[in-house]
């Protein structure tokens, strides 16, 4: 497999010591505490982006809210990027063609992306074959995804533990192939399926053999489950708690249970527009860092989530979304949370920041299940694509400290991740994890 090489961004004058200062403010976010630092307009003649225009996908989920508040806020025009252009897409598949595409040729130049999408588009897992290399700059949001099932599991109990519905699987997967449990997920070694993938096999369900899994939109999970097509879902919100709005079903669990503070969504963009319009890169980011800042100050929640529900955005009520959003977690069940500790996060304890070890993790699950080569170099994948670098420069030059200043990680790595049955992942021993998986295609291709 062949990997492009990146030119290195030159970071400004002084941001390694403004680095250095801005890292002591780290323990006052990590401990939530609501974040109060000025935002400071440092643009001069030479900031300026040298285009104006970018043309962004995303799809209509709560994760998104942090593009769709860049935008609704006026932080774009702010940054001087006054002419970008949000596009909806109707499912990952399209945002993956559109960006392969380019805007040049009527597609995107950045998204709103699963995170392992930006490395798949990198590695040329396109029908076409050809490698479109992206850099991730950030990420959107940690946590806010959930597991959902049809009503007709409603009384066995699965929560956390997926072994509770191992019976109902065996007692359809001895009815034939056709006849196996149905469950969705939105792109094949995206975040969802992965979720999915390892809650199935912690229970010691083959998610390969003993189910069927297919692709369905965000949008469309609901209606699916309605009609009857499918049996059990993962997505992002709004979308579980819509189903359990329409009482259709509920959720097993929220997937923060699975990976507390888990990476979901982030935002990325085409390598060679990035390349080509450095200044703009560091002005977007901005944008967007500042959104997600505001999304997660309490006070505008319910003001946020009135602008994502709105029609050209997410399409739904807003007591869809709110909810979540604040940390009320209604199952569907009798269970219900009226402060849970697994709400999605924009900003706080680090969530914007991209951490590498989390993307290493997730190219280390898709050589789990056979979406790459077991011999790929995943951490030559991981050096080229994430850009936190960038991150960290547009950090840099949006905060000026005062009171508190802004958490910056002092490494690239969040350490030793932990997962829900116990499992950890060293970032150093990425291979040592692969190993210890008892259920994985790698042992069957």
């Amino acid at each position: 497999m062949t990997y492009y090489s990146r030119r290195k961004f030159i970071l400004m004058a002084g941001a390694t010591t403004a680095g250095t200062l801005l890292t002591h403010g780290c323990a006052a976010n990590q401990n939530g505490q609501t974040l109060r630092s000025r935002l400071v307009v440092n643009h001069t003649t030479s900031d300026t982006p040298e285009t104006a225009i970018a043309s962004l996908g995303f799809i209509a989920l709560t994760d998104a809210a942090p593009l769709i508040v860049a935008q609704a806020k006026g932080y774009f025009t702010h940054y001087g990027m006054t002419d970008v252009q949000l596009v909806r897409q109707p499912s990952w598949g399209a945002v993956q063609q559109n960006l392969s595409l380019g805007a040049a040729n009527g597609g995107l130049d950045g998204a709103h992306l699963l995170t392992p999408m930006p490395y798949h588009l990198s590695a040329g897992k396109m029908p076409d074959g050809n490698p479109v290399l992206m850099y991730i700059l950030a990420r959107l949001n940690v946590n806010g995804q959930g597991i959902s099932l049809a009503n007709i599991y409603r009384d066995l109990d699965v929560g956390i533990d997926s072994s509770n519905l191992k019976e109902s699987v065996e007692q359809a997967k001895a009815g034939g192939p056709g006849m196996r449990l149905k469950i969705a997920v939105t792109y094949p070694g995206g975040t969802h399926d992965l979720w999915m993938r390892y809650w199935l096999a912690a229970g010691g369900i083959d998610p390969d053999t003993d189910v069927s899994m297919f692709v369905v939109p965000p949008p469309q999970m609901v209606a699916n489950m309605k009609a009857g097509t499918m049996h059990a879902f993962c997505v992002g919100e709004p979308w579980n708690a819509q189903l359990i709005r329409e009482n259709l079903g509920y959720s097993a669990l929220v997937t923060g249970e699975l990976w507390r503070d888990h990476p979901e969504k982030s935002f990325a963009m085409r390598a060679d527009w990035v390349d080509r319009h450095p200044k703009a890169t560091k002005a977007l980011l901005m944008a967007i860092q500042s959104a997600q800042i505001w999304c997660d100050r309490p006070e505008n929640k319910d003001e946020m989530c009135q602008i994502i529900a709105a029609s050209q955005y997410l399409n739904v009520a807003i007591d869809a979304i709110a909810p979540r959003t604040k940390g009320i977690i209604d199952y569907g069940s009798d269970r219900v949370s009226p402060t849970s500790s697994y709400a999605m996060k924009f900003w706080q304890d680090n969530a914007s920041y991209p951490f590498k070890n989390h993307d290493l993790w997730f190219l280390t699950e898709n050589m789990r299940w056979g979406y790459l080569p077991p011999d790929t170099d995943v951490q030559a994948m991981v050096n080229n694509v994430n850009r936190e670098d960038l991150w960290r420069e547009a950090a840099i030059a949006l905060f000026h400290t005062t009171s508190q200043s802004i958490a910056i990680p002092q490494t690239t790595s969040r350490g030793i991740e932990t997962f829900f049955d116990g499992n950890q992942f060293n970032d150093k021993k990425p291979m040592e994890y692969l190993a210890l998986q008892s259920i994985k295609k790698l042992d069957k291709t």
